[in-house]
């Protein structure tokens, strides 16, 4: 058949389903109707069952908080109603919604399934990593799933062939669009109107301080309206200028009794932090049984060393948020805690540790087995002070992967090699793990266990390192700590078994840190008890005997006077005003302390 004739066939078809379409528009108006105004109230059930897997969870809940449910089918008919007046046609709206919903709540499962943690407004900034994040997410495709979206594709196609229309002019229904944005705005972004709804419809509003208040508090609101409501958070809490910021504040915070100093290279030790992926000791819960020889390498390199206790600002997820806080030397809780601090910085030259190395005339390095765009690293990092970034793409050392990630000895490889290659002066290196990083999943173990054969092999890359740092000439010094605990999917988890809750949970905050030398250095000036992770690198240039400036030197004297500043371990401690300036000066202000 000559092609002319196909497309004219193809043509037909399409106008003999447009012409059907539009007959059942006139012919089937009270079913367009029912189509049209329960089209809500089916995408929200969908997408709530979505996520809890089971109708049985969705009756129960409708029926314990049938105001909240009223809430999710309103703030669905808003963004529909919004649609369906910009189209002036039902399919359209209902596809972008329902595709929308869809789409989240499925977020919503697989992300609750891999890391513990639920989907909120902010995790939207991942969508780029997306691609990335697939590679360490557990993502599986289940029967419920398939049916469930099975479900919603029949509905949008008795949408599509039924065509629910709205007959009114171009100008009224865009208003009438508007109007629903307006309200949307109103509900969800402006806390002043948000918070009074939110009361009326009995959501949870209370403040979550740690990863375990926020699943009760998503136990409490479920799905749409956890998600909505963690919207209206995050625009309440957008860090603002204090409102006593001046030069003359900023100054008089900052010591300013400590002189210039330069450094004499030739007597400076090489710096190396290493960030470890969810390393931590579990031997400090009595009720787990682990074995001897998991932990023995970390033991041998700790006698040679100082362990202290430090607090970090996240837990089971979110490495750069105490990848922050080591970089920059400030605590998250002064930008009111965000997941992916590094997005809040303005585009200019960085006020971090690498920075101050640099200007002390050291060669500095950041090194990451992992995509370079995770997290947006490459473009961000730029502005820090390194002057190499190594990344999974543009290693220079031989790899070699370790089950589904890059073995931690690639990245001390590479770290030994930037020594060498730079002799003429004491390098700064700052190294975040991979080899770690979850799922931990493996045939015949449990994940506890197989983490902890992980954590064996990331403890046995960490001791060759030290030892092969023993034949370097020059003296080094590193400090190790892991990033986070570790998650575990689903229920009855090693936390679980704990019995850890919101209530509890400030140990799994706690993580030990080791300073190590090759060299007799003094460990006597590193704090006895638990301190802040964002003190870390002040403890660290003080122990190496590198030049101090007024800002490293108001920071440990700050560590005598709040040792721990951190909302996730402790939400009563108050707000402290000089730590809360420091912070906003030099990540939005106008970085007065940095030319202290």
């Amino acid at each position: 058949m000559p092609s002319f004739l196909k497309n004219l066939k193809i043509r037909d078809f399409f106008l003999r389903i447009s012409r059907k379409r539009e007959a059942n528009s006139e012919k089937y108006k009270l079913t367009n109707f029912f189509l049209a105004v329960l089209f809500p109230v089916f995408i929200v059930c969908l997408a709530e069952i979505n996520q809890m897997k089971y109708p049985s969870k969705l009756v129960l809940f409708i029926s314990e908080k049938p105001s909240i449910m009223l809430f999710n089918i309103m703030v669905a008919a808003i963004l529909y109603g919004a649609l369906l007046f910009l189209f002036r046609g039902g399919f359209p709206a209902a596809l972008l919604t329902g595709l929308l919903y869809f789409i989240f709540s499925t977020v919503e499962l697989f992300k609750f399934g891999t890391s513990g943690n639920h989907f909120e407004i902010s995790d939207l900034k991942m969508s780029v990593d997306a691609e990335n994040i697939a590679r360490f997410a557990y993502i599986k495709i289940t029967p419920e799933l398939v049916f469930y979206a099975f479900l919603l594709i029949v509905y949008l196609a008795a949408v599509f062939w039924f065509r629910p229309v709205l007959k009114m002019g171009r100008l009224r229904s865009f208003l009438s669009s508007a109007a629903c944005v307006l309200c949307g705005i109103c509900t969800i972004l402006m806390p002043s109107v948000a918070m009074p709804v939110y009361a009326f419809f009995e959501i949870d509003t209370t403040e979550a301080d740690n990863v375990f208040k926020v699943n009760e508090k998503f136990d409490n609101n479920s799905f749409l309206a956890f998600f909505t409501e963690s919207a209206t958070e995050t625009i309440k809490d957008r860090v603002k200028e204090p409102d006593d910021y001046t030069v003359e504040a900023v100054e008089n915070i900052i010591e300013d009794n400590v002189p210039k100093q330069n450094a004499d290279l030739s007597q400076m030790p090489n710096v190396i932090v290493v960030m470890s992926e969810a390393f931590t000791d579990f031997r400090r819960f009595e009720d787990l049984e682990i074995p001897e020889e998991t932990y023995a390498d970390w033991d041998a390199v700790c006698a040679e060393g100082h362990v202290g206790k430090a607090v970090v600002p996240t837990f089971a997820s979110f490495t750069v948020r105490t990848e922050f806080e080591l970089l920059f030397g400030l605590p998250l809780k002064s930008l009111n805690d965000p997941n992916m601090p590094q997005r809040m910085l303005l585009d200019r030259p960085q006020q971090t540790v690498a920075k101050y190395y640099k200007g002390l005339g050291y060669n500095t390095a950041y090194v990451h087995t992992f995509l370079a765009s995770f997290y947006s690293r490459n473009e961000i990092y730029k502005n820090f002070g390194f002057d190499r970034m190594y990344f999974e793409e543009n290693l220079t050392v031989p790899v070699k992967y370790d089950g589904s990630y890059m073995s931690d000895s690639v990245i001390y490889d590479q770290i030994e090699q930037f020594i060498r290659t730079n002799k003429d002066a004491p390098v700064y290196v700052h190294a975040t793990t991979m080899e770690n990083h979850q799922p931990y999943d493996t045939e015949g173990k449990t994940e506890f266990e197989e983490y902890l054969s992980r954590v064996q092999k990331v403890l046995e890359n960490f001791k060759n390192f030290t030892e092969d740092l023993k034949s370097i000439d020059r003296p080094t010094i590193v400090l190790m700590i892991g990033d986070h605990l570790p998650c575990f999917r689903g229920e009855g988890n090693v936390y679980s078994q704990l019995g850890i809750d919101g209530d509890n949970c400030s140990t799994l905050y706690e993580q030990p840190y080791l300073l190590w030398s090759n060299y007799n250095a003094d460990f006597s000036k590193a704090p006895s008890e638990e301190v802040s992770s964002f003190y870390l690198p002040y403890v660290l240039m003080d122990t190496a005997g590198v030049p101090l400036d007024s800002m490293a030197q108001t920071m440990l004297d700050k560590m005598h006077e709040v040792p721990v500043y951190s909302t996730s371990y402790d939400s009563s401690i108050p707000n402290d005003k000089a730590l809360d300036m420091i912070t906003y000066d030099r990540i939005l202000g106008e970085n007065i302390s940095g030319d202290q």
